[in-house]
């Protein structure tokens, strides 16, 4: 189970990982949504990771040489108070097994004191990604960066050391990641025995949400992609407005989220009678998902695990037409384009810690895929993968894979 126990252990391991010392995060703070109101919050993975905290403004200061720990509560107005409310300290504490909860002013005060003792300390970096974003980053990371320059000699990046920690499983956030998965498992199984009476993709998406929110999880994961014929060729589309088209494959990617961890799990379903190309294209993807859930390993190299996907993905698509074995990567990425798969955990793209191998408590997804927009086909198979001492586990798959 999740509790204070388990982010108490993690903050002594990443203080052993980076050697003692000193460090600082933030949560993240509200993002608008439009004119005076915010979107619903959710928070950084690494904080919460840490912490437990789920609500946003709050800090932390680990001085491991003094194996002491703070938490710093925002500053909150009457007003926000009675709209919104806010976390007590009493129940930050109890969350997050930190005795000492105090104000800004406190740990501004405390932070000066600390770099008189401390020349560095570690803090949350840029993303590595973040140049390929098209979003607007949350700043709160990036302004505790900054504030933290102003007080201390050197400001380190600890987000590699954090990733590498939370790449590897613990049993209790495998736990959790089942759980997930289970409820995730049994609203697809629900939802397509429901098919037949749907209309609409948002019908779809309803049936889920009420399936996760029903059982008490957190709701969905990431934003649910529903997309029916030619929409399933967009990859991540997620206006889930549109008809079911009959004889048409929808795509189905969504995730539950239960105690801070994410199910990841995509099904293609036909609606009504399936074609005889629809049939081949899904066979093909079903085929090469399976084989490429044989790979996984302990020990095996990222850089052979994909030459070797690359290898099952083409042959698929060299028997469905779409290519010939002397085309070049553009033509085969045009058809499958996207990566086999991400880590899963907090994040439902999960770091893996920059490991050049797959490690026993890591847990991916398998995500083959083949896409045709002429053809208005679009097909995704995805499943959630533990890697163990000698093999590996497929944890969603008692939900079956055929169209």
């Amino acid at each position: 189970m999740i509790n204070k126990d388990f982010h108490v252990n993690n903050r002594r391991r990443l203080a052993e990982s980076i050697g003692g010392g000193l460090i600082v995060l933030s949560a993240y703070g509200r993002m608008q949504r439009g004119n005076d109101a915010s979107f619903g919050f959710e928070q950084e993975s690494n904080f919460w990771w840490l912490t437990g905290i789920d609500a946003p403004e709050w800090w932390v200061i680990i001085d491991s040489g003094r194996d002491k720990s703070w938490l710093v509560s925002p500053d909150i107005s009457d007003i926000h108070q009675t709209f919104d409310g806010s976390l007590s300290a009493d129940q930050a504490s109890k969350i997050s097994g930190i005795e000492s909860v105090i104000s800004r002013d406190e740990a501004n005060k405390l932070l000066r004191e600390l770099a008189q003792k401390h020349s560095v300390v570690y803090s949350l970096g840029d993303s590595p990604h973040a140049q390929y974003y098209d979003f607007s980053i949350n700043p709160a990371p990036k302004k505790m960066w900054r504030n933290l320059e102003t007080i201390f000699n050197d400001v380190q990046d600890c987000r590699l050391e954090i990733a590498k920690l939370r790449a590897i499983k613990q049993p209790v956030e495998i736990a959790a990641i089942k759980k997930a998965i289970h409820l995730t498992v049994d609203a697809f199984k629900d939802v397509k025995e429901k098919l037949p009476n749907l209309k609409y993709e948002y019908e779809v998406e309803a049936e889920f949400t009420y399936a996760f929110r029903k059982k008490g999880a957190a709701g969905h994961a990431y934003d649910p992609i529903v997309a029916s014929g030619l929409s399933a060729c967009t990859l991540h589309y997620c206006e889930n407005n549109k008809k079911l088209q009959a004889n048409k494959i929808l795509l189905m990617d969504i995730g539950a989220r239960v105690d801070g961890y994410s199910a990841d799990i995509s099904r293609s379903y036909i609606i009504g009678q399936a074609s005889i190309r629809q049939s081949q294209v899904h066979s093909a993807v079903e085929a090469a998902h399976h084989q490429i859930i044989k790979l996984l390993k302990p020990g095996l190299s990222f850089i052979e695990y994909y030459a070797a996907v690359d290898t099952i993905m083409k042959s698929a698509l060299v028997e469905l037409g779409l290519i010939s074995l002397a085309d070049n990567e553009d033509k085969y990425r045009r058809y499958f384009p996207h990566a086999i798969g991400h880590g899963l955990g907090v994040d439902v793209h999960d770091s893996l810690g920059q490991f050049s191998e797959f490690i026993p408590g890591m847990v991916v997804t398998v995500e083959p895929g083949i896409y045709i927009p002429e053809e208005a086909i679009g097909i995704r198979i995805e499943d959630d993968i533990l890697i163990t001492d000698k093999s590996n586990i497929n944890l969603s798959a008692s939900l079956p894979t055929t169209l």
